[in-house]
């Protein structure tokens, strides 16, 4: 036993790449207004380039203002600090937003958190942390947003990152809030629906970012994801490029879960 260790440390460590695809950047969101939660996050950055690229005016969150300040440089776009978790800070907020993009026509609620316990490890503070910031920061933020896009005719677009866990059954917070957050996009979307307004959500599968732990110029390799290694942001951000253009203006009330159908509950999956 002792022998095969020793073997096992001098064999070559595989490592997996990727290689995506993307559309060339065609001005597919010219003249939207976004605001992305989380913007500081592998996702959120992701998504807020891409958006920019596409010729939207993007406006960009986070806790850390110093980061914040430096991305909104590099990425050409607006940028005020927010913490999802202070609910009575969200009306003005929306109005600053406002006024710096002249208005606002979509939001993207990316920013969440897992603290990766096991059932028997979850304690209240964390409970309370992860519902706070996964639903209800989201919840109550969709309200002002949707509150204004209604008494402004504005047809616009809520999206909620949400996640693969979402789909199945869960012990953990962050499973549970996402499973919430799945429900409530689709009984936002029936709400919402004879205004115009869309609500759709999009669930990566396991994803390179810090909370993750995967590094997306590193080794990709993941057992867990069906193609064996793990998703790209820039993947993540094309999907949601295309959900917030007027190319998907059919599709409301959906979770799209980008992870290659690896939660789908087939009669032949094997354990």
């Amino acid at each position: 036993m002792l022998l095969r260790r020793i073997i096992n440390l001098f064999r070559p460590v595989k490592v997996t790449k990727a290689n995506i695809y993307t559309l060339t950047a065609d001005q597919r969101l010219q003249g939207k207004r976004i605001v992305v939660t989380g913007g500081t996050g592998a996702i959120g950055q992701a998504m807020a380039k891409r958006f920019v690229a596409e010729g939207a005016k993007v406006l960009i969150t986070g806790r850390n203002e110093e980061k914040l300040r430096q991305l909104a440089i590099e990425l050409g776009c607006e940028a005020l600090p927010l913490d999802v978790t202070r609910v009575e800070a969200f009306s003005e907020f929306l109005s600053q937003s406002v006024e710096k993009l002249g208005g606002l026509d979509c939001l993207v609620n990316n920013a969440g958190v897992s603290l990766h316990e096991t059932f028997q490890t979850v304690t209240p503070e964390g409970f309370d942390q992860q519902v706070a910031t996964n639903l209800k920061g989201p919840f109550f933020l969709s309200q002002r947003a949707l509150d204004y896009m209604e008494k402004q005719g504005v047809k616009g677009h809520v999206l909620f990152i949400s996640s693969e866990t979402g789909d199945t059954a869960d012990i953990r917070p962050y499973g549970l809030t996402k499973a919430a957050v799945n429900s409530l996009v689709q009984g936002l979307a029936y709400l919402y629906a004879e205004q115009g307004i869309r609500v759709n959500a999009l669930a990566p599968g396991v994803t390179a970012s810090a909370m993750t732990g995967f590094v997306a110029d590193g080794n990709l390799a993941c057992s867990y994801n069906v193609n064996g290694r793990v998703y790209l942001p820039e993947e993540m951000a094309e999907v949601a490029t295309f959900l917030l253009s007027d190319a998907s203006g059919c599709i409301s009330g959906q979770i799209i879960t980008c992870n290659n159908a690896n939660t789908i509950n087939a009669r032949w999956k094997s354990s």
